[in-house]
Order: C-alpha cells, then structure tokens, then sequence
C-alpha cells in the first residue's frame, strides 16, 4: 500500500509575517539573525520579508562583519537592501552584548496539592527552561531511525511496518538538518528528508516546545496533577493554542494543500530542576475536506552524553494520524548522540539500530475522534 505524502511542521516565521503584532517591532541583532535565517530556510516571499524589515526597528548596531555574514546566506535582492538600510540607521547604537549563558530554571520543589501560587511559580519555572532551551545545546549528530506502519483496517490493531528510514540528523547553531542514509537498509544518495513519500515530521529540537511557551501564542494552561515519569516526580500541565495563534502546518503533497492546526496536549516537567521530559499534541480544527486528521504526537526528552557532558535531548517521538479510512502510525528513535566535527560520518549496522523496551514495540490502540 502507497501512503500519501504529508508532513508536519512548525513554521514559526512563517506565520510572523501575517501576525499584525509583528508590525513597528524592536529587535536584537541575534533576533534578527534569527529571523533571516528561519526566513530563507522556509523560502519566504523576499518582498514579504523586506515590508517586515522596513518596520523594524534594531534596539543594537548591526556592524558590517554581521551584515555580511546575513548577505551571504542568500537573502533576496529586497531583503538584502533593507539589511543595508537597517545597519546604516543603526550606526550609532550600542554594540550587541556578549552572548551569556542561559540562565538556570527556576527550581520549585513540588507537593503532592500545590496551590495556586505555587502552580504559578512551578509553570513559570517551565516556562523559563523551554524559552532558554535551545541556547543551551551544543553542535552536534545524531542518528534518527524511523519506522513507519499503516494500518488500511483502519482499527489500529493490525498495523504492518511500510518502512524503516535511517537519517543523520545534524543540529548546529540552532537548527536541524537531516541527510537521509538507507531506506529499509539499503544505502541511497540524494534523498530529500521531507521528499521521502508518507509522513514525514521534523522541529523535535526546540521548535515545538519553544512555541507552547512564546510569549505571542497566549498559551492557555491549566494544572493537571502531580504525578511520575521514568522514576522521577513530574509536574504536569494542560495546555492549548487555539488555531488562530498555532504554527502547526501540516501539508499533503498529493493535492499540494496546507492548513494549520490548533492543538492541545500535556506537558511533563521534573518537579527538581523544570526540565520538559515529555510533551503531548493533539491536533483539533483541522477541517473536514482535508485529506489528514487526527494527528496525534508524543515527544519525548531523556539525558544523554554528549562529549562527556550530559543534556537533555528528544530520544523518542510517536506520531498517529488518519488518512482516510487508514490509521498511520510512525515512531523513531534518535540514538549514538555525539559531538559535530567537520569530520563527522555516520555508520548503521544492518541489523536492528535501536534498543528499545519491548512494551514500545506495540503499537497503541488509536481510536477514532
């Protein structure tokens, strides 16, 4: 059976351009660079972009070394022009301050009934990791191996795996990139990650838990309860972004048509140090003609090493959806975390790459909503 084509994204500048907020804004140098980069990574209008640039107002001096740093990544003829404009109106301003390390989160001790106040201070503790948590991984590669299965019962109970995918995902300077290796085993070349056919999700590496906690999504969150993740004491929270204020796109390339999702879901945080460990989505407002429904993500953060030094990392994400009367069910696992070098390269053994508990090799039932 041939899957359809869709994938799932984040498009956080994307939906910037639109957001009449955006308008008359102030800038650091790192947030501008930022912007410009996410821009031409998700091939944004160039005069788009420039109209945003020519109401924005830089609160440091753009200097020459970073103004050619942003021409050369490839920004469009406007673009490129309003950059100049902006580093010669911000000639006098302060230079941009050294970069710092992110702060710590704020650690609050959970009880078993915390009060109001107390879920306050124990959210905006969260809050504060999932903003600064990007800032503080390294470069570095890793392995991710997908394993993708359909279910044409449409009962999610008689999944069959369609196919395994092996890619090297390479996070440097705060965006991913994935090369992929083998499909099913078998070495290829000059495989596109989000050309692959199926469904295909990336943003595992900050952009979706650095959206639920933006300032500009308004998130809506409520205290669940007090529970336990993989031994440790977690502070769970409910969360929801309506379709208005989401960034969640999902595509299908079949009919060459893309929509945004509102969502809902959980959020999992150690009650000692803040740190997000799991995060659930549930996709809502999706309308009825489109092909894609139902899709359903489980992210999931443990520790690893990574040049002796340990952090907090996505190791495993599950994600359902329903394509028809088709259950689709993919999972992956990122795995042999390491250092970025120039001199990187990947090897998969042709045997199983992962190591899993055999409770995860089951599919779940999915219902139908």
């Amino acid at each position: 059976m041939m899957q359809k084509f869709f994938n799932v994204r984040f498009l956080l500048c994307l939906i910037l351009l639109a957001a009449p907020a955006f308008a008359q804004r102030t800038m650091t140098v790192a947030e501008l660079a930022g912007f410009i980069k996410s821009s031409i990574e998700n091939k944004l209008d160039d005069k788009q972009v420039a109209e945003v640039l020519k109401k924005t107002q830089l609160s440091e001096r753009l200097d020459q070394k970073t103004l050619a740093e942003l021409l050369n990544l490839g920004a469009g003829p406007r673009t490129s022009l309003a950059l100049r404009e902006l580093s010669d109106t911000s000639g006098r301003l302060p230079a941009p301050d050294a970069p710092s390390a992110p702060p710590k989160p704020k650690v609050v001790i959970a009880t078993l009934h915390p009060t109001p106040e107390q879920q306050r201070q124990i959210l905006d503790g969260i809050r504060e990791y999932a903003l600064n948590y990007t800032q503080s991984l390294p470069n570095f590669l890793c392995n991710q191996v997908t394993h993708r299965n359909v279910d044409p019962s449409g009962t999610g109970n008689s999944f069959r795996e369609v196919d395994k995918l092996q890619e090297q995902l390479t996070y440097f300077e705060h965006h991913e990139s994935y090369k992929v290796i083998a499909i099913n085993n078998q070495m290829v070349n000059n495989k596109d990650h989000m050309k692959l056919g199926g469904a295909i999700s990336e943003g595992e590496f900050g952009s979706m838990m650095y959206e639920i906690f933006a300032p500009e999504s308004e998130t809506e969150f409520e205290f669940d309860h007090v529970g336990t993740w993989d031994g440790h004491r977690v502070n769970e929270f409910r969360y929801h972004i309506p379709k208005e204020r989401s960034h969640y796109s999902i595509t299908d390339e079949n009919i060459q048509r893309t929509i945004i999702a509102g969502y809902h879901g959980l959020v999992y945080a150690w009650a000692d140090t803040s740190a997000v460990v799991r995060i659930t989505l549930q996709t809502e407002e999706i309308p009825r003609d489109f092909p894609i429904q139902d899709v359903n993500v489980d992210l999931r953060y443990d520790i690893a090493k990574i040049s002796d030094q340990p952090y907090m990392v996505p190791v495993k994400w599950d994600m359902h959806s329903r394509d028809g009367k088709s259950q689709v069910w993919n999972w992956a696992e990122f795995v042999l975390y390491r250092k970025f070098e120039t001199s990187s390269t990947l090897k998969f053994d042709s045997s199983d790459d992962t190591d899993t508990k055999k409770d995860d090799q089951k599919p779940p039932v999915v219902k139908k909503q």
